[in-house]
């Protein structure tokens, strides 16, 4: 595009903009650079198995990677995403670019847990590179499609949080998990050399400094207890998710089933299947609305999470068919009520839309590394069934918030802008 839309936000809402399309190829590169910066933050997890093993390190030890990743995310997403309305986000794009692609090859060389910890922290900072490329996408996007460049880019973004645990699971059966780590920092090389290349340069929409920044966000979930029910409801899903997710590959080397890494990276499909679907939930939330499309994710996530308490009482292959079910129903679940409660911080504010997101976003990935953190203390002294429990109660708490009562928007006015 030769000019730059830019998106005042103490101005009253443009007018529709003449009918104009974006380059494929540039839709093309937000979408895959959003999915491969966020797949950086799920690699680690179908290759725990076999790199606790390797480097010598405890399950409890290696189970902290995806906590500090997660934890990383969320830190990345609250504390650098508002940068992007203060600064050029092209800049901020490239340079996470760089810290990120580093991150990835101080892991794939880490002589052992700890610079392995520290790398995973570093990753889930720089990863949130995904968070400044969404919001790019919209302020590039014409208004007559910036619902569905927008949908595309977060397709890619799905897409590369679901088949990073397929594609790092193949990698580390046949070529070692140093080599995925190698492989991720290229991608994101490619990426960046890419972005250099095809990305506009954006002009800053607030001169907010930068505590102001962040004091809009407390300014919001202050105001807002839809937003602080959608964060929290968001939350508390994230942690079961984030516990089966982070200790399958861990489970699935042990007895009975003694398999790799590929195995566990498989369970990604299943989970893109149920995930895939989700957008479904859309449609159902323009009809019906958005609360009950909460409502029925988080009661699907808990009946998905409750099934799996009865693989004790099943054969091998008959519990891994299970597992697979249960993944496919409890990534459905989660994906719908992730798309109702973004429809319903979306209708608070259209003015601080970037904000609502960073608030929402960072409390699910903070309910990711908590899960993360839970699991890997429940899975040594409880086993598989204590991390069912643990995803089965933070679900029912999630129903529990939604059917708590609807949760209305405050005053859109008053938050700094």
């Amino acid at each position: 595009m030769s000019s730059i839309q830019t998106v005042h936000v103490n101005a009253a809402p443009r007018p529709a903009a003449p009918a104009e399309r974006l380059p494929a190829s540039l839709v093309l590169l937000l979408a895959t650079g959003a999915g491969l910066a966020v797949a950086s933050i799920y690699y680690s997890q179908p290759m725990l198995g076999v790199l606790g093993a390797d480097i010598g390190a405890s399950t409890r030890a290696v189970g902290f990677m995806p906590t500090l990743t997660q934890l990383g995310y969320a830190l990345g997403i609250l504390l650098l995403a508002p940068l992007g309305d203060r600064f050029d986000r092209r800049s901020i794009i490239l340079a996470k670019a760089a810290v990120l692609c580093a991150a990835l090859l101080l892991a794939g060389a880490a002589p052992g847990i700890g610079w392995l910890l520290v790398a995973s922290l570093a990753i889930g900072l720089s990863a949130s590179m995904a968070q400044d490329i969404v919001p790019a996408a919209a302020t590039l996007a014409p208004e007559s499609h910036r619902g569905k460049v927008v949908g595309m880019v977060m397709t890619g973004l799905l897409l590369g949080i679901l088949l990073s645990r397929v594609v790092s699971g193949f990698v580390a059966e046949h070529f070692g998990w140093r080599a995925m780590f190698v492989v991720a920092a290229a991608s994101i090389a490619l990426v960046g050399v890419a972005a250099w290349r095809g990305l506009p340069r954006f002009r800053p929409t607030t001169q907010l400094a930068y505590g102001a920044l962040l004091g809009s966000l407390a300014a919001l979930w202050r105001l807002h207890g839809a937003l602080r029910r959608a964060t929290l409801a968001q939350g508390l899903l994230a942690i079961g998710f984030s516990a089966f997710w982070s200790t399958l590959a861990v489970m699935l080397h042990g007895a009975p089933f003694h398999l790799g890494s590929a195995a566990a990276g498989a369970f990604g499909l299943a989970g893109a299947a149920g995930a895939l679907a989700a957008p479904l939930a859309g449609r159902l939330a323009d009809r019906r609305g958005p609360e009950l499309v909460t409502r029925l994710g988080a009661g699907l996530v808990v009946l998905s999470f409750a099934a799996m308490a009865l693989m004790p009482l099943l054969s091998a292959p008959a519990r891994l068919w299970l597992l697979a079910a249960s993944a496919v129903g409890f990534d459905l679940g989660v994906q719908a009520a992730l798309i109702a409660h973004q429809t319903i911080v979306y209708g608070i504010d259209p003015a601080a839309r970037s904000r609502l997101n960073a608030v929402l976003f960072t409390g699910m990935f903070i309910g990711m590394a908590i899960g993360s953190a839970l699991a890997a203390l429940v899975l040594p002294t409880w086993g598989w069934l204590g991390v069912t429990v643990l995803a089965t109660v933070s679900a029912l708490a999630a129903l529990g918030v939604r059917l708590s009562g609807p949760g209305r928007p405050g005053r859109s006015s008053a938050a700094p802008r």
